[in-house]
């Protein structure tokens, strides 16, 4: 425990300058929906349970650090033995704890709510039994790595002497099964609320809050009910929670609100998108009663409307227009604390003022001076280069819109993710499997490659999203996986020429030798002309970057444009020479690295911070970053599951834009109030490096991975582009389409008529069998 208290001591003075005063004044002076009128409350569930295992001093000590300064620290209250509390989240030991290990034989079977349960029981151990105990992990998808830090049990007056939380919650979640052990839970409760002060205390038995409520009619503590699943049956009144909601009159007699789990404010569907909001909050409020909201966690499997961000679910539930709730029950409390006083009230076209801060041991450039790039548009929400996915980009804020370049077999370039269209279209359905080739110089197994089908033949196919961890059951949007159309360069520029809020456009090209020498398709040349056609040659309202990651496309528009050359570093590096900075410099002005690049990992914890993006801006290059995505599983465990703390740590590294699926996250990123604060709050304040990786024991530390390479000279450098060869002669089929003929020097296949008549039947059988395109967009909260 000392090596946690020795960082967040560093930590601690680094936020020294936070003034506390202050945050509670910006908060007060907002207009809030909530019964009292004042910022809705973040209750801390366990502490920051999120990371640290459930009720242990560092998740306690965690929440405390980086939440609001009138955080409430959220204890499920069990009995022991002896008839001492202890906070702990499940009245079975063994599902955060190793108990086990510890007692193996002393399991016991006992009633749980009319289930006989077996396990691992409180109230078979005293307190002295318990310091033998350590807190594990109970949610087996989080970090495990702390299980073998010896983080005891603590007692609820343990958690008061140790973190003097500003504010307390009790939970009591089983008072009938104690008292069938001769424990008393009302006894405890009252000697409790002598020795210290207890905000909060909450049960889903009425009645438990009925035999304690002439105590705490008057005084700090008040009383809230929990409702369970709206199925469970309340063994006081024997009725269902779904029909105690419906007589808030009677919860009112005994107490002053209630917590319930989220889907009762927002219904979620059996496909995972959000109903119509429920009038709950609007009838409690109305009725006098408070209403607190549970099972809001960054790593739970977010309806699709929040496209994976945490913060637009709190926001629904506290800043809609319509209503707020009176706090949230969060395993994160860093989020639930950013979302309330950055995120919260925010117009869509607030930013943040510009300020700088500099302490000993911390300094931060809060100037919100960020580009914010798209990676095929808005492809966290459509398909990527789609008009849906480029309109949404632009909706959500973006500063630079992007088109990665494919060139079709009749040299037409278009916006596509990848020369493969298996990876972003529905080729790889069995009606196209026929077009499918193994291409060894572009490393592709059984695709259906850009440039052996026509432009005509690319309509016939339909975009799809790009599901990156569809391993971990996480999807994207699947109401509109296949919606919207494709777009030439042409017309995507046209389109970005009209969006009057972007300020330019990237243009990613690849495989460009490849398809000079051996298909005959000059892409660098298709893209000059499309440029030239579109008149961006002769403006300067727009900016025009292009970027590769091979530096010999870069030297050809270098010598024919004055466009902004984006050098694209493919590989994680730990560091760059400076010699190969100067080459890079030759050919490119600016830089894009990856996040391992500025964030390195081992196992999935920060390892420490390269100096590789100043050491690329002292050479004049800007440095942008990427892939930037929702999904938490995308992001190291140092950044919480949240985004938004991604984001703000490679900002704090001084990054100059975010190449993101999802530029609404880093637009909102850079409009937050809390960058424009003289004081940075906590919950916006970047943690150091390592963190976390510094507090496990060593007997569970992640192995060391193999450091990545430096980037050298002669990793940069390119022959020169080959010149385009002539393309190999096509056939034309009967209806007019033509597909590439014999190409047997490069090992390719022949597209015969019969395929094309094929995919044009297709296409024919879709539009006469009642295939409409239908506009199944939906709404993003």
């Amino acid at each position: 425990m000392w090596r946690f208290r020795e960082v967040f001591t560093l930590f601690l003075l680094c936020l020294s300058a936070v003034s506390v005063a202050a945050q509670g004044t910006r908060r007060r002076g907002r207009q809030w929906q909530t019964l009292s009128g004042n910022a809705p409350l973040v209750i801390a569930r366990g502490g920051f349970s999120g990371v640290f295992p459930y009720s242990s001093y560092y998740a306690f000590k965690l929440a405390l650090i980086s939440g609001l300064p009138n955080v409430h620290i959220w204890c499920d209250v069990q009995l022991t033995k002896d008839g001492v509390g202890i906070c702990f989240p499940d009245i079975r030991l063994e599902n955060s704890s190793n108990i086990k290990s510890v007692y193996g034989n002393k399991s016991n079977i006992y009633n749980i709510d009319g289930e006989q349960e077996q396990g691992w029981f409180s109230v078979d151990f005293t307190l002295t039994d318990l310091k033998l105990v350590s807190m594990n992990q109970g949610i087996y998808t989080r970090v495990p790595h702390f299980n073998g830090n010896n983080l005891p049990i603590l007692t609820v007056d343990d958690v008061v002497r140790l973190t003097k939380p500003p504010g307390l919650w009790l939970n009591i979640p089983h008072d009938a099964f104690f008292s069938q052990h001769n424990l008393s839970m009302r006894s405890f409760i009252i000697s409790a609320t002598r020795r210290m002060i207890v905000n909060y205390i909450s049960s889903p038995q009425v009645g438990f809050l009925r035999s304690i409520i002439s105590r705490f009619r008057t005084g700090p503590t008040k009383l809230v009910f929990q409702f369970l699943g709206p199925d469970d049956v309340e063994p006081f009144t024997n009725q269902t929670y779904r029909l105690l909601m419906k007589n808030l009159t009677f919860i009112k007699t005994f107490a002053t609100g209630i917590i319930v789990p989220k889907s009762y404010i927002w219904p979620v569907n059996n496909s995972l998108y959000l109903h119509n909001y429920t009038s709950l909050v609007l009838d409690s409020h109305k009725a006098g009663l408070e209403v607190f909201a549970s099972g809001l966690a960054n790593d739970a499997s977010l309806p699709y409307n929040y496209s994976y961000d945490p913060v637009a679910e709190y926001l629904s539930f506290i800043d809609n227009g319509q209503f707020s709730v009176d706090g949230v029950l969060s395993d994160f409390p860093l989020t639930a604390s950013a979302t309330i006083d950055c995120f919260s009230h925010m117009g869509k076209n607030d930013t943040a003022r510009a300020v700088y801060i500099d302490t000993i041991l911390c300094s931060a450039s809060n100037a919100a001076n960020l580009l914010v790039i798209s990676s095929e548009g808005a492809s966290g929400d459509y398909p990527g280069c789609t008009d849906k996915a480029y309109t949404k980009a632009v909706s959500d804020g973006v500063d630079i819109l992007d088109c990665p370049v494919q060139l079709t077999s009749d040299g037409i370039p278009f916006c596509l993710g990848s020369i493969n269209l298996k990876e972003k279209t529905n080729a790889g359905e069995p009606n196209f499997t026929n077009l499918s080739t193994t291409n060894p110089d572009l490393n592709i197994v059984d695709g259906i490659l850009a440039y052996n089908l026509t432009w005509s033949q690319i309509l016939t196919l339909k975009p799809a999203i790009f599901n990156p961890y569809s391993k971990y059951s996480l999807f994207r949007n699947p109401a509109a996986k296949n919606v919207g159309k494709l777009m030439q360069l042409s017309e995507f520029l046209a389109f970005a020429n009209n969006a009057s809020s972007i300020s330019g456009v990237l243009i990613s090209i690849e495989n460009a030798a490849y398809l000079a020498e051996k298909q005959g398709l000059g892409v660098t040349d298709a893209v000059l002309d499309a440029l030239s056609k579109a008149g961006y040659n002769n403006q300067t309202a727009k900016k025009i970057m292009i970027k590769s990651s091979n530096s010999a496309v870069l030297s050809k528009f270098k010598s024919t444009s004055n466009y902004e050359l984006v050098y694209q570093i493919d590989e994680v590096i730990s560091d760059i020479l400076n010699t190969t900075i100067l080459e890079i410099r030759k050919f490119a002005s600016s830089v894009v690295i990856r996040k391992g690049s500025v964030f390195p990992t081992d196992d999935g914890f920060i390892a420490g911070e390269t100096s590789i993006v100043p050491k690329i801006q002292a050479f004049n290059l800007p440095v942008y970053v990427g892939l930037f995505r929702n999904e938490f599983v995308s992001q190291p465990y140092d950044f919480f599951s949240d985004a938004y703390v991604e984001i703000n740590a490679h900002f704090a590294a001084g990054i100059d834009g975010v190449i993101t699926d999802y530029p609404a996250t880093a637009a909102k990123f850079k409009r937050n109030r809390c960058l424009g604060y003289k004081d940075t709050p906590p919950y916006m304040t970047p943690f150091p490096a390592r963190l976390l990786i510094d507090l496990i024991s060593p007997r569970y530390l992640p192995p060391a991975e193999a450091p990545s390479p430096i980037l050298m000279d002669d990793d940069v450098a390119e022959p020169p582009l080959p010149p385009v060869t002539e393309r190999p002669p096509t056939v034309t089929t009967g209806s007019g389409s033509t597909a590439p003929g014999p190409t047997p020097r490069n090992g390719q296949p022949t597209l015969f008529p019969s395929t094309i008549l094929h995919v044009l039947a297709i296409s024919l059988s879709t539009l006469i069998c009642g295939g409409q395109n239908f506009d199944t967009s939906y709404t993003i909260l």
